[in-house]
């Protein structure tokens, strides 16, 4: 078990890891209380990695306290927040991203904090269900990755968190599929009408927490920040690059959503204009029995054949001729 799945255990785990990196390798695990001074002696040498979850204000505060955040940054990082955002403190950056998890076809949202500083980074999760564990590992098998900083560190958390958003929409496509195929197949019924508004509305949450994410990492990339060196921007043009990939497919899956519908509609459309053909397909060739029916039925005295031994087989011939007639041509004209 990895240090910090222990540490995820552990009574206290609000706290999953606190790690010091010095050249890239693994130094040693920092208490809470001495992250400050731990930061400020070892300056430019190492980095000190945070990670906590779903930690309680008191626990936050500690920890924001003792990195020499302002009250305003702490005010922030105890707030929940619904949509992406980048505040700069000037010697620390605050990101705020959105994580998007599927459970039974439906997305669960989450937040994640970054805290970038000179020499640490924390990482804040609230209501996201996968861990950092396998990024810390594999950052932790290549030394030279982390030896770059904490700015580094952070693009590659939001490239995983992309990774993740991926993930839940290839889930999401599984279920758009299945629903194209009910509406293709049997048409749009009520409850199906209700589970296409239920997931065009959660597509369109997942792409408003989405997007503002490449307009933050697009801020990162071109504007100078004290907290990014200038050889970590390149890399959060690159996320914010797959963040827009990645928001484009959420968007296709709602259009193809919406045409499925559209096309679900048209297929009912033209069953009832088929059936209406028939109806009055049917209507015309009834109508002839019905009038010939009507007329001799009003018991004139001087009407034709009226007399004629052949009078009822004549009009009976006449009205299957006529209606035979009219079946021929509305079955030729493909309206029977």
């Amino acid at each position: 078990m990895s240090t910090e799945e222990q540490a995820a255990d552990a009574p206290k785990g609000e706290v999953v890891a606190s790690i010091a990196y010095v050249n890239g390798r693994r130094d040693r695990e920092v208490p809470i209380e001495e992250a400050g001074q731990y930061v400020a002696q070892r300056q430019g040498q190492s980095m000190l990695w945070i990670g906590l979850r779903n930690p309680s204000p008191e626990t936050l505060a500690k920890v924001s306290r003792e990195l020499g955040a302002c009250d305003k940054n702490q005010e922030e990082m105890l707030e929940a927040h619904r949509r992406p955002k980048i505040i700069d403190y000037g010697n620390m950056i605050l990101i705020v991203a959105v994580t998007v998890e599927v459970e039974a076809e439906r997305p669960i949202f989450g937040e994640t904090q970054f805290l970038i500083g000179d020499g640490f980074l924390v990482t804040v999760r609230r209501g996201a269900t996968a861990g950092h564990s396998p990024l810390r590992e594999r950052l932790e098998a290549s030394p030279d990755l982390l030896k770059r900083g904490s700015d580094y560190v952070a693009s590659e958390l939001l490239d995983w968190l992309v990774d993740r958003y991926v993930a839940a929409a290839v889930k999401i496509e599984s279920v758009v599929e299945g629903a194209e195929q009910k509406l293709l197949i049997r048409g749009a019924k009520d409850s199906d009408i209700r589970r296409l508004y239920r997931q065009r509305r959660d597509l369109l949450r997942i792409h408003t927490v989405v997007s503002p994410l490449a307009e933050i990492c697009r801020r990162l990339a071109r504007v100078e920040m004290s907290a990014v060196d200038e050889h970590a921007r390149p890399y959060f043009g690159e996320v914010a690059d797959r963040v827009l990939r990645v928001d484009e497919l959420f968007n296709s899956l709602r259009e193809s959503l919406a045409f499925a519908f559209e096309a679900s509609l048209m297929i009912g459309q033209a069953a009832q204009n088929d059936t209406t053909r028939k109806l009055a397909s049917w209507a015309a060739i009834l109508a002839v029995p019905t009038a010939i029916a009507g007329i001799y039925g009003m018991n004139f005295e001087f009407m034709p054949e009226l007399k004629s031994p052949w009078g009822y087989p004549v009009t009976l011939g006449v009205i299957a001729s006529v209606c035979s007639v009219l079946y021929w041509r509305f079955r030729k004209s493909g309206w029977l």
